[in-house]
């Protein structure tokens, strides 16, 4: 087993005395697509805020590349070498999609010149399909393409680890194999890994080589897709026990 590229140990934190994670420990391995599932409140775009610095955790250690992140701003933490993108899309919508990009060249990582910067970002777009949308104005663009815009300029600040959160949320099916295929690429032709918010389990199942579980602000479950999704607990949390059948 490879050392893991992130490693959260048993964080906790709590909202006006409510709970929202608790004792959370696990490792993403460099190199792979990890999954993060859980029912509506589980505590997973929480713990992702909490990796980016939005939060900061009551207890326990997060460390990436053996680095100690908890006390690091989200702007010292993406230029460690994490992005993300966010379950309900933010790319600067008065902006067109290259000034988007750019604005991760600029902003989230070393600066680039400027010729350097646009060279780049057009062939960030390219690699995501969106050349042609180059300068388009963002607030043109169909859901898809927003969502697209915005994991490009994630891709632009240079990440070795990319946090996903629900980026297929509201896409039409015929969008979600372009997409799915996108994500496959950014780890097996950029080298970047990839760990992942979805709802969508059979994307989860097909996509994805780990699986973590979230119920409750706890971790219930990790392991292959396969066999999480056969885990009685599982199944309770998400259909209660006359629904155990519907995730095997």
């Amino acid at each position: 087993m490879s050392e893991a590229v992130l490693a959260v140990d048993g964080l906790s934190v709590a909202f006006g005395g409510v709970q929202a994670l608790q004792r959370v420990t696990f490792g993403v391995e460099p190199g792979r697509i990890v999954g993060v599932m859980g029912p509506n409140g589980a505590g997973k775009t929480t713990l992702f805020n909490l990796i980016t610095g939005v939060y900061r955790p009551s207890a326990g250690v997060i460390r990436f590349g053996g680095r100690e992140l908890q006390d690091l701003s989200p702007s010292r933490v993406c230029r460690a070498g994490i992005a993300r993108t966010f379950q309900s899309g933010r790319p600067f919508t008065n902006m067109t999609a290259r000034e988007n990009v750019l604005s991760g060249l600029f902003y989230g990582c070393e600066r680039s010149g400027r010729a350097e910067a646009e060279n780049e970002a057009l062939r960030l777009l390219e690699f995501v399909g969106l050349a042609r949308q180059a300068d388009r104005q963002v607030s043109s663009l169909n859901l898809m393409e927003r969502k697209i815009v915005e994991l490009a300029r994630a891709l632009a600040t240079k990440p070795k680890l990319l946090l996903l959160d629900e980026l297929l949320a509201g896409l039409n099916p015929s969008d979600l194999g372009p997409a799915i295929g996108i994500i496959r690429k950014i780890r097996d032709e950029l080298g970047i890994t990839v760990f992942w918010i979805e709802h969508i389990m059979r994307v989860l199942m097909n996509t994805c080589e780990h699986l973590i579980v979230l119920h409750h602000g706890e971790k219930l479950a990790e392991g292959a897709p396969q066999a999480v999704v056969s885990d009685p607990q599982v199944a309770d949390a998400y259909f209660g026990k006359k629904g155990r059948n519907k995730l095997v």
